[in-house]
């Protein structure tokens, strides 16, 4: 008799089982034993804290927003690779530490001249 391949996979299976019924009970519970108390100010539209204005809906963002956006996704991508160096620290050596110093300086710099340039003044 042969051993079954999918036999270690069993212990994953139950766990996206118990992980999904957990998920369906809860929005299923919430929607069962949750309040209903609607008003106005809770159907009203809202739109990441600005309060919604009637017009079209192709009306023009500040480009801040689309500015604070990238530079989010560029530090955050920056801790993404901060991880694996922090972890790998003592086997990369010096050279790795001297890498990473370029990687960071690279970064400040940019967040040098992103500074410089007023584009984190959100008020301006």
């Amino acid at each position: 008799m042969t051993p079954d391949p999918l036999a270690p996979y069993g212990a994953l299976l139950a766990v996206l089982l118990v992980a999904g019924g957990m998920g369906a009970l809860v929005s299923f519970m919430s929607a069962i034993l949750g309040p209903r108390r609607p008003s106005v100010v809770k159907s009203t539209v809202f739109e990441a804290g600005s309060e919604p204005s009637p017009g079209t809906a192709r009306q023009r963002f500040a480009v801040k927003f689309y500015v604070v956006a990238l530079l989010f996704i560029v530090f955050d991508v920056e801790t993404v690779f901060l991880y694996p160096w922090a972890v790998n620290f003592k086997a990369l050596g010096w050279f790795g530490y001297v890498e990473m110093l370029v990687f960071a300086f690279t970064l400040v710099i940019g967040l040098a001249y992103v500074w410089k340039k007023g584009a984190l003044d959100w008020e301006s």
